[in-house]
């Protein structure tokens, strides 16, 4: 299995390097041995080009054969690119080890040939444009690591946040419930009790079946409790209105603060879950909140139509003025909403509505249950 390395170059992209430098080097070899394919030079210059291949693998063999090549034929070719190779891995010092060995050893073995002809530029500077080169893509392929696993990093706190926000909106849901629940089984518990108050003017059968119910809801009540009561104490929200605030409160709340709110409120939510209204409620808040915060003074529409078979809310606002303060804006609130409206197998669309404004649209099932009549024989 290849290092991940040696895949980072495609193949035809190593093929052409290769091709390049070896036809450049065995021309280079081909001209010193005056014409003759076959001089030892020239396969010694064929082996060192090949030689690169091996530079993420065997790097020591890269460099011995690159190094004694430059030395000896003084074709700088091969060991440029191995230079640059090392260089660009943060192995400096083998790199200006290489250049400073081929330059000492093509001085006394081959003294006036390539690498010390005189030049304008001097021996030394292609093998130091390879180092700077390498260095330079050295620091670009750290820059490149780290800014991934920064985006890798927000990607991941992300999703942490979003999932916060979905379990902070599972807790409030299940404390709405603690509060709606709580304050039925409450009624049921109060009813029961003065019904067995009066149990003597009762039958038996149904004076103990008063008793029983009576009973059960207590324990339900204190079960309940037991169960939910402690997300209160791990909510940072603010306190809440035991029971379900109406609708047109909500409303009057709203135009209370200056908005201004056109309502179309069709149906009733009398007989429906208490978690449809609720989660009702929180669209319309939610999508009043939002057109509060981010368009101050634009008109909101408000259509609600409760069900069955489905409840339907649509919330949109215009174009608002410039806030005067900044809004920081978190987007959980939306992510809270799609986690309520997906536990009641609802669908949740929300985006700009064109005209620079916004839109929240939902549909909410509503679940038909039987009517529960007592049996003949209960009669």
């Amino acid at each position: 299995m290849l290092s991940a390395d040696v895949r980072r170059w495609p193949w035809w992209a190593e093929a052409l390097l290769i091709a390049l430098v070896g036809e450049l080097s065995v021309q280079t070899a081909v001209i010193g041995a005056d014409g003759n394919p076959f001089d030892p030079r020239v396969a010694v210059a064929a082996v060192a080009s090949l030689s690169l291949l091996l530079r993420y693998r065997l790097p020591a063999v890269t460099a011995v054969v690159t190094t004694a090549a430059a030395a000896w034929l003084g074709d700088p070719m091969p060991l440029l690119v191995a230079v640059f190779h090392f260089a660009s891995r943060g192995r400096i010092a083998a790199g200006v080890l290489c250049a400073a060995a081929a330059l000492a050893g093509n001085h006394f073995l081959q003294s006036g040939e390539l690498l010390w002809s005189v030049r304008s530029y001097g021996p030394v500077l292609p093998f130091g444009l390879a180092l700077v080169l390498g260095m330079w893509a050295s620091s670009r392929r750290r820059l490149v690591a780290s800014l991934t696993a920064q985006v890798e990093q927000l990607r991941v706190e992300r999703e942490l946040r979003a999932e916060q926000a979905r379990l902070n909106e599972r807790a409030r849901i299940a404390a709405e419930m603690h509060d709606v629940l709580a304050h039925r089984l409450s009624l049921i518990a109060l009813y029961t009790g003065a019904l067995r108050r009066r149990a003597h003017e009762l039958p038996e059968p149904v004076a103990e079946r008063i008793a029983q119910l009576r009973t059960t809801s207590t324990e339900a009540l204190g079960d309940l409790r037991d169960v939910l009561g402690a997300l209160r104490d791990h909510e940072g929200g603010g306190p809440r209105t035991p029971g379900l605030q109406k609708l047109t409160e909500l409303l009057d709340e709203a135009r209370a603060t200056g908005q201004r709110i056109e309502a179309d409120v069709r149906g009733s939510a009398d007989g429906l879950p208490a978690s449809h209204q609720l989660a009702v409620h929180r669209l319309v808040q939610e999508s009043l909140t939002n057109a509060r915060k981010h368009a101050p003074g634009a008109p909101v529409r408000v259509s609600v139509q409760y069900g069955p078979p489905v409840s339907a809310v649509e919330v949109g606002n215009g174009p608002g003025t410039a806030a005067r303060e900044p809004v920081v804006a978190s987007g959980y609130g939306l992510i809270g909403l799609a986690e309520r409206v997906a536990a009641l197998n609802g669908s949740l669309h929300y985006g700009p509505s064109g005209s620079g404004g916004w839109s929240v649209s939902a549909e909410l099932p509503v679940e038909q249950t039987a009517d529960i009549r007592p049996a003949r024989g209960a009669e």
